[in-house]
């Protein structure tokens, strides 16, 4: 019989203190510890007309989004990264070329960094296929973790997918790294380095351009530095950390 998890708090202990950790994202040793950088990709054209994205290349970087890639820029242009790492989806790898711009290393793309696929929603309106197809969008909305196509999971399937990509970058030589993703695999790296579940995944939103901060210790274990910043879409503000 499987115990219900009625406080989780023992499992996002790790998430702020090292020493009451319980949640190693690779099982292994590190070479040393590691600090990741995640942005979300800037304002893109489905993002604008509210519809579907997934896993979509149709949705394309918008005018607004290049200058929320700017200021990104702007905002990291103090910081050093050894490594930038990017979904190879269009609106995430043209916002990974702006903020980039004039580093030395090239840019890594990595297919565990691409969003969700969301099947038969994908480009569709909200209003659209919230009419189209209640049952299902409502899922989505509501229950995303239990929101389920031909068998298929997309969000459970994100869980492991997430874990992939924090493999590929925590093993990785370097210690300071640059992650630019899509909102849902986003929800999904955060909450596997916080020992979240996907039941959790809408209890953490990021914003276009947002910036959220992770440091990991040689076990693996997360500590959760800055969650969302967006003061650099408001202001010229910039970050050293």
């Amino acid at each position: 019989m499987t115990e219900k998890i009625v406080n989780d708090s023992y499992l996002t202990g790790g998430a702020y203190d090292f020493d009451r950790a319980s949640t190693s994202l690779t099982q292994k040793l590190l070479s040393s510890p590691k600090k990741v950088t995640i942005v979300r990709h800037g304002l893109s054209s489905w993002n604008k007309e509210s519809r579907v994205q997934g896993s979509s290349n149709l949705s394309v970087l918008t005018e607004t989004g290049v200058r929320q890639a700017e200021r990104c820029r702007k905002a990291l242009g103090n910081m050093y990264f050894d490594r930038c790492f990017s979904s190879p989806i269009s609106r995430a790898k043209s916002t990974a070329e702006v903020i980039w711009q004039g580093r030395e290393e090239p840019l890594v793309f990595l297919d565990s960094l691409k969003e969700a696929h969301l099947f038969y929603l994908e480009g569709m309106k909200n209003v659209d296929a919230r009419e189209k197809y209640p049952k299902e969008y409502t899922t989505w909305r509501e229950d995303p973790a239990n929101f389920t196509v031909n068998g298929i999971y997309p969000v459970r399937k994100l869980w492991g997918t997430a874990r992939e990509a924090w493999k590929e970058i925590l093993f990785s030589s370097g210690e300071n790294f640059l992650v630019i993703t899509h909102k849902s695999i986003l929800r999904a790296l955060i909450c596997t380095a916080l020992g979240l579940s996907p039941e959790r995944f809408r209890s953490i939103d990021v914003n276009n351009g947002g910036i959220s901060v992770f440091t990991f210790n040689k076990k693996g274990e997360a500590m959760l530095q800055s969650l969302n910043m967006t003061a650099h879409m408001y202001s010229d503000h910039t970050y050293l950390y």
